[in-house]
């Protein structure tokens, strides 16, 4: 179907950053520049200023990101780790992956873990929490950060969805052992296939992560020290990404504009729940996804595709209703009920004040 507005607009994204994109990638093939070489040791040193943390570590997509943190971590067999069942798969998965358990507790009504959760599903087994700071809002990680310091736990910080978001000043992916970004084309930071990066403050888990994504080798002297995983961010991409970088700011800043057309242009419908407009406080909120609440959620998205306005559902089925992923056991109302009534607007820099007012008033025509 050939939607009048997109949910995220790629060709127009490249059209208007063309010639800088067009110019790094000549660079990168003309000088023969693709695995671990400049650009991506700029981009990471970049990156990690832009957070204001230590260390960055380019690595192949955010799941990695995700599963070496783990790794990193020395989370393993027998092991627990605390965290959301409304999220992509990856963040349950790559803790599966390591053979430890998921537990998982429910969400909050801004979709991030429920604090109020957490204490109850703390064992002896339990090594860590990830809290998934989604839709670009950072979790309240005040709560968090001390009920793992009360435990000796480790966080590591799923903010794929959350670069440049800020909580009491503070970047996402700032506050744990590690911060895990992704570089998934429709991230707000996203290149031009899949990538990721990790950071941290820890210089020696810095340099184990640096081990842990290209197969356990010392680059200086040329030693394996223990079995690594190969999961780099290629030079292309952290070409690429560097660019971007630099317009990101921006890109932010319009996102936050258009969040606040919505939410100026939908405050009066009753039948829908907004997400928090962007003003002062607490949370700087990025908005990767503008994420509205409706108890007709179905017959809403029906009818706004069929005005040609695309619509995306993050998540239909929670992961603990997948059955083959056995974690039917947990009780998670909330998590459940956002399920059934979410869907996401157009949000992306490139979409036009006349393309928000199109949307406002296409909602406004289906609750007349």
């Amino acid at each position: 179907m050939e939607y009048r507005i997109r949910f995220v607009d790629f060709p127009e994204h490249y059209r208007k950053i063309k010639s800088e994109v067009d110019s790094v990638i000549q660079e990168v093939l003309i000088g023969g520049d693709y695995i671990l070489r400049r650009h991506l040791k700029e981009f990471e040193k970049n990156f990690a200023k832009f957070l204001d943390v230590k260390y960055a570590i380019g690595v192949a997509n955010g799941t990695d990101a995700l599963f070496l943190s783990l790794k990193a971590a020395n989370i393993t067999e027998s092991d627990e780790v605390i965290t959301v069942a409304h999220t992509f798969a990856a963040t349950v998965s790559t803790i599966s992956q390591c053979n430890a358990k998921p537990i998982l507790v429910d969400i909050d009504q801004y979709h991030n873990i429920d604090v109020s959760c957490i204490e109850a599903a703390i064992t002896e087994k339990t090594k860590g929490i990830i809290p998934v700071h989604l839709n670009g809002r950072i979790c309240d990680m005040d709560a968090i950060m001390k009920i793992a310091s009360d435990h000796g736990l480790h966080i590591i910080e799923d903010a794929a969805q959350a670069v440049g978001a800020r909580y009491k000043g503070r970047r996402a992916g700032s506050f744990g052992l590690t911060g895990c970004f992704s570089f998934y084309p429709a991230k707000i930071l996203g290149t031009l296939g899949d990538g990721g990066m990790i950071v941290t403050n820890n210089k020696e888990i810095a340099k184990k992560l640096f081990l842990l994504r290209d197969h356990g080798q010392d680059r200086e002297t040329g030693a394996f020290l223990f079995h690594g995983f190969n999961s780099r961010l290629d030079n292309l991409h952290a070409a690429i990404l560097k660019i971007k970088l630099n317009h990101l700011p921006k890109w932010i800043e319009r996102r936050r504009e258009i969040a606040n057309l919505y939410h100026e242009g939908l405050s009066d419908l009753a039948s829908l729940q907004l997400p928090p407009a962007p003003n002062g406080g607490n949370f700087y909120d990025v908005y990767q996804n503008y994420v509205i609440r409706s108890n007709n959620r179905d017959e809403l998205v029906a009818y706004l595709r069929n005005q040609g306005i695309e619509i995306l559902v993050s998540w239909p089925k929670p992961l603990h209703k997948h059955k083959a992923l056995n974690l039917d056991h947990f009780n998670l109302p909330l998590t459940e009920q956002i399920s059934r009534e979410v869907l996401s607007l157009p949000l992306h820099p490139e979409l036009s004040d006349s393309d928000v007012g199109f949307v406002v008033d296409s909602l406004h025509n289906f609750y007349k």
